[in-house]
């Protein structure tokens, strides 16, 4: 049975620390180095039930995408509840590790588990990063589709193939358009609209698309957009990452038990729509 410091060596080897963006907060929340690890549970966000389902499966290790704590703090009293999750985590002997922006850029990284659930055919990151001589690292993906298709049935194909959310998956653009090359990014993504076009890529799938952005994109070209929920772009980086761990679980004979979380623990609960403007 490995030791909790072995299991986080390999998980930092995957997603290097130092390749978080600067303002991010990654690596190992809690957990004490020496602790036997047999069970590992991956979650998009480190929040009470996450910890709940972790503690009912008998799991010493979380390991989530969104970190707990992004811009500091200076107390984890439990009466916040942030704090009542460290105070649950420790007291159960739970280690939380947080991979985030490292994850996001990594190869095969988030946007590449994203493009997977949507059987899309990565050529290349959408902003590669400077470093990686390969070019295979970098933020988001450019990907073709099999078979060209309109832009409303891709958009249906992401309905179906993501997890369900309160939000479903909202359109933009002509649903007619016919769609052969694609962005993903998973996470928010109306950041990369630059780099978009610049792929000159028939639509876009990401997440969190506000409206300024995205009425001037559908403005600017005949660009589709896909907005799905942001925990939903990002849930099928689980499914890869505990992939990940599995095999080199397998490699070093550790025989670890690895669990994707299926919480929905997006916040939205529930959409209601009104029909046409008045």
């Amino acid at each position: 049975m490995p030791r909790l410091s072995e299991v986080i060596a390999e998980l930092d080897a995957l997603w290097p620390p130092e390749r978080a963006e600067v303002w991010d907060a990654v690596g190992t929340v809690c957990g004490d180095p020496g602790a036997e690890i047999d069970r590992v549970l991956f979650a998009v966000d480190p929040v009470r039930p996450v910890a709940d389902e972790a503690r009912a499966l008998g799991a010493q290790l979380i390991v989530t995408h969104h970190p707990l704590y992004l811009r500091g703090t200076t107390t984890v009293a439990a009466s916040t509840f942030k704090g009542r999750v460290v105070h649950e985590l420790i007291k159960h002997d739970i280690a939380l590790h947080v991979a985030h922006t490292n994850a996001d850029t990594a190869d095969p990284g988030v946007s590449d588990a994203l493009a997977a659930a949507l059987d899309l055919r990565v050529t290349g990151p959408l902003v590669p990063d400077p470093t990686d001589t390969a070019g295979s690292r970098g933020l988001g993906r450019i990907c073709e589709l099999d078979r060209p298709e309109s832009l409303r049935d891709f958009a249906a194909r992401a309905a179906a193939r993501l997890p369900a959310t309160a939000q479903g998956i909202r359109l933009a653009g002509d649903p007619d358009t016919v769609v052969r090359r694609v962005a993903v990014s998973g996470g928010s993504g109306d950041s990369l609209f630059d780099a978009v076009r610049a792929a000159g890529v028939d639509a876009f799938l990401t997440a969190d698309l506000r409206h300024h952005p995205a009425s001037e994109a559908v403005q600017h070209s005949p660009l589709g957009l896909v907005d799905a929920a942001h925990w939903a772009t990002e849930w099928p980086w689980c499914e890869q990452a505990a992939a990940q761990l599995d095999a080199l679980s397998d490699r070093h004979g550790w025989d670890l038990r690895v669990h994707v979380s299926k919480l929905v623990t997006d916040p939205w609960t529930t959409h209601h729509s009104s029909g046409a403007p008045n």
